[in-house]
């Protein structure tokens, strides 16, 4: 780490900061060693010619990203007063400032190649960037990110846990996922009453032999009647007993089936529903 990173501390101008805002779920990182440790997950799997920071704040993170000479760092605040005070502090940046909203923005306009993305996301929009990384994945191989802790384990959980779910499949569907580290809530500016929990997402060099859009249908089908045997959750795809039963998933609840299950499940759907394409 010592010959990838300066390790001083950046101690911004306190006459001149950027105020946490609750409505943006702003909560910003001041530990050094949690921001390096979270910039190394990133640097050592990182392959692509260009990086985007998402909410970088008061640049905790983007410091030592544009130290790095093997990609080009770009950054997106929705928040003005963080742009504002990124542009006057890191005037290397200013051209690959954005301000907006991730969430809304157009990958394809920004990004020619491939990207990967880092951050300290927003928990109140946090899934939504995972899903929004999803649909735009065969242009975002790597992903190191900051969550609630509780939804970072749901990315990671495993089938028959109690954090296994909707998030769990679909993102394990297309990425190997990695629990990283766990961060107190004292490190952070306010402290959040939850703790965090930094993941990393490294894309799949194959995918499953499956439609995205039915594998989305099945996946929330089971999992919104998550107590119900698949019998009665995948209802509304009006698929017999007589065709579950074999595979073993007539009796079993979705959180007993793994990715693997769950693309073979769908495959079952496709083939067997007198609902599909109606």
């Amino acid at each position: 780490m010592k010959n990838l990173f300066h390790t001083e501390n950046f101690k911004p101008d306190k006459k001149n900061i950027v105020r946490a805002k609750k409505h943006l779920g702003q909560h910003f990182l001041k530990d050094e060693t949690i921001a390096l440790n979270i910039v190394k997950a990133f640097t050592d799997e990182c392959k692509t010619k260009s990086a985007l920071e998402i909410g970088p704040g008061m640049g905790v993170l983007t410091k030592y990203l544009l130290e790095q000479k093997t990609f080009e760092t770009y950054a997106i605040d929705i928040d003005k007063e963080s742009i504002v005070w990124l542009k006057e502090h890191f005037p290397s940046l200013e051209n690959k400032l954005i301000e907006g909203d991730f969430l809304n923005l157009n990958l394809g306009d920004i990004f020619k190649e491939p990207f990967s993305l880092i951050g300290n996301f927003p928990y109140n929009i946090s899934s939504q960037i995972v899903f929004k990384i999803i649909e735009n994945k065969n242009q975002i191989p790597l992903m190191v990110g900051m969550f609630q802790k509780e939804v970072a384990e749901r990315f990671s959980a495993n089938p028959c846990s109690k954090a296994y779910g909707i998030l769990s499949v679909l993102t394990q569907a297309y990425y190997h996922v990695e629990y990283l580290f766990t961060v107190s809530e004292t490190v952070f500016d306010p402290p959040p009453k939850v703790k965090s929990g930094v993941i990393r997402l490294k894309r799949r060099e194959t995918d499953f032999d499956v439609p995205e859009k039915m594998l989305f249908k099945v996946v929330k089908a089971g999992f919104n009647q998550r107590r119900k045997k698949l019998r009665n959750a995948l209802s509304q795809f009006n698929i017999s007993d007589e065709i579950l039963k074999p595979s073993g998933f007539s009796d079993k609840r979705a959180e007993e089936l793994s990715v693997q299950d769950f693309v073979t499940l769908t495959h079952l759907v496709i083939n067997n529903s007198d609902t599909i394409g109606k």
